[in-house]
């Protein structure tokens, strides 16, 4: 059986696979990964970010980065870039970030818009999973990151959607990680609070005010990314970065307060 060690310690590093590439949290992830001495395959939709995003990463870290760029909204690209982990026979580490969020009641959102988030948090997240996985059992060692959110803890109104799909991810990785003991794999459920992205300016979170949000309340995506990459040496399973996000997350569990703040929100 193998244990599960410190991912920087490996020896004949091999490639990172990285969705949501193209800025904040999988970009900072991809800058971090590859300064550690992997190769990466940077996946998203916007072909400008990363192409500048690779090239940044070649320049400064002397690290090979191939892009991809796909819509994982999509089944069928989905399976196009599920089919391409597999072509590799070195995948060490795969981090599934992307997602978008939405600000609306769920009876408002368009069906399809709800649908397209299950699909890139959950069934992306899925296929990739399961296409890395043998390669990583394989080699006797191996990363997984699914991005989750503290929202994962919250039931709440007009984040109806994200929320439940960002649960199934923390379930999702909790039970794999009891499968894959022995294994050598090791997999996290990363829940950030607040983090400075792009993630509140998107389109479909136009109805949100990020004023009513306290400065103190926000991480950067660079402090969120260093955490989780620490956090990888530890035993626990789910992480939530940041003394303020575990806080709340306790607040929100807790029969009465939680019921109050939720009732505020």
């Amino acid at each position: 059986m193998n244990e599960i060690k410190d991912f920087t310690s490996w020896n004949d590093k091999g490639v990172a696979v990285i969705t949501g590439a193209s800025s904040g949290i999988g970009a900072s992830f991809a800058r971090s990964i590859s300064a550690l001495g992997f190769e990466t395959l940077l996946i998203a939709r916007r072909k400008s970010k990363l192409e500048e995003l690779a090239k940044e990463i070649e320049q400064k870290n002397s690290m090979k980065a191939d892009i991809l760029v796909v819509d994982l909204s999509i089944l069928e690209e989905i399976k196009m870039v599920a089919q391409k982990i597999k072509q590799l026979n070195n995948v060490d580490i795969l981090i599934n970030n992307a997602g978008f969020g939405t600000r609306g009641y769920f009876d408002k959102i368009p069906l399809d818009i709800q649908l397209g988030m299950m699909t890139v948090h959950m069934t992306a997240s899925v296929y990739f999973c399961r296409s890395s996985l043998p390669i990583m059992i394989k080699r006797g060692r191996g990363a997984i990151i699914n991005v989750s959110s503290i929202a994962a803890y919250i039931p709440r109104a007009q984040s109806v959607m994200y929320g439940s799909t960002k649960a199934f991810l923390k379930m999702y990785s909790e039970s794999l990680q009891i499968e894959l003991e022995g294994t050598g794999v090791k997999i996290q459920a990363l829940c950030p609070g607040y983090t400075h992205t792009e993630f509140h300016y998107a389109e479909t979170y136009k109805n949100f005010d990020i004023s009513t949000i306290p400065e103190e309340a926000w991480m950067s995506k660079e402090d969120v990314v260093k955490l989780s990459l620490d956090a990888l040496r530890e035993k626990e399973v789910v992480f939530i970065p940041g003394e303020r996000n575990q806080g709340l997350v306790k607040l929100y569990q807790d029969p009465e307060r939680g019921k109050e703040l939720r009732e505020n929100l």
